[in-house]
């Protein structure tokens, strides 16, 4: 059985970090397009980062604008885990955070049960 488990979430003031991550078990996922998604009260969900194989051993990473130079996308293969970075929080980047894993960063299959983040003074 397949499973994504997100962890790390919490209460933070703007301008403070928070690392997010996310273990899969079940199988392997080193092939695979790692996601990491977030949807506020109201808004829909919107894909904030993603982590794809491009074949061999390498990866893309892509970000939404929003979050360009303050997240970071990493994965480990060994401890099938994909961690989620952020830094300089603010309010805005409030929302649940969901991993997701899929055949193409176009096509998630699987996804976590997410976890709160929360920006504010």
């Amino acid at each position: 059985q397949v499973r994504l488990v997100e962890s790390g979430g919490g209460l933070v003031q703007p301008g403070d970090s928070l690392s997010l991550s996310c273990a899969a078990s079940g199988r392997t996922f080193s092939s695979y397009s790692m996601g990491w998604f977030r949807q506020a009260p109201g808004k829909e969900r919107e894909r904030v980062a993603s982590h794809t194989w491009t074949g061999g051993i390498t990866y893309q990473a892509d970000y939404i604008d929003s979050v360009k130079g303050r997240f970071t996308v990493s994965r480990d293969n060994a401890k099938n885990t994909v961690d989620l970075q952020m830094n300089s929080l603010k309010p805005e980047d409030t929302a649940v955070y969901y991993c997701a894993a899929g055949r193409s960063p176009d096509s998630y299959d699987y996804w976590g049960q997410g976890t709160q983040v929360t920006v504010s003074s």
